[in-house]
């Protein structure tokens, strides 16, 4: 089955545009540094952080409605679990472990909504503690496995160029049902802040509506979200 069949409407295809940012940005950098400071072990039950976090979200009679998932994650939760379910079944980060202590580890639910939270929420890794149980160090790894494994795995069919099939059949769609020859896709256009932006070329990459230094990501996303 394709992974993406179940898409529900074009707000998914926020979640790739962010994805192929992160991984052109990111993911070309070195692996994070690893955390060689050992602290005192704290028992954060991190048990407790799963359940809450299934009961809230995945259970049969969850809190909250997928349209709540989807505000919060930006993304939808039919979309999300097709991927937790092909990293999990591909990479051995996302899988169950037990350390040497026989302390079992983060269940792959957690380490993805935390590493999607950080991306689409742009929050920072240490406040993932209080509510998942997830260290600033496991969660940063998280959101680094997730997008190298979102990219490796789907990128081949979604976050490709299109060929001139492709372009043919998109050019067919869109005349049908817009009456517009020759479109490709809806043009969407993203400011990232550039924060360390050399200081010589701040005035070419500043606006005044923005107020700092930012650089543009542009993407089309097709009538079926292809970007």
């Amino acid at each position: 089955m394709d992974p993406f069949d179940s898409f529900d409407d074009s707000g998914d295809d926020i979640f790739f545009r962010m994805m192929y940012h992160y991984y052109t940005t990111d993911l070309l950098q070195p692996d994070p540094t690893p955390l060689l400071t050992i602290g005192a072990m704290l028992n954060k039950n991190r048990e407790e952080g799963h359940e809450h976090l299934y009961r809230n979200y995945f259970a049969d009679n969850c809190v909250y409605e997928s349209k709540d998932f989807k505000i919060r994650l930006r993304l939808s939760k039919n979309v999300f679990l097709r991927i937790v379910n092909a990293l999990e079944s591909r990479y051995e980060f996302f899988q169950l472990r037990y350390d040497a202590r026989g302390r079992r580890g983060f269940k792959v639910l957690q380490k993805c909504v935390v590493a999607i939270r950080l991306m689409a929420m742009d929050e920072s890794p240490d406040t993932m503690d209080n509510y998942m149980r997830i260290s600033k160090r496991t969660a940063r790894e998280s959101l680094y496995t997730l997008s190298r494994g979102v990219v490796e795995t789907f990128g081949d069919v979604y976050l490709r160029k299109p060929s001139l099939h492709d372009l043919q059949e998109l050019y067919a769609a869109h005349e049908e049902r817009h009456e517009f020859p020759g479109m490709i896709g809806s043009i969407d256009c993203t400011h990232w802040k550039w924060k360390n932006c050399p200081i010589t070329w701040k005035g070419q990459y500043a606006s005044g509506h923005h107020g700092s230094p930012s650089s543009v990501l542009e993407a089309v996303a097709s009538q079926d979200l292809w970007i």
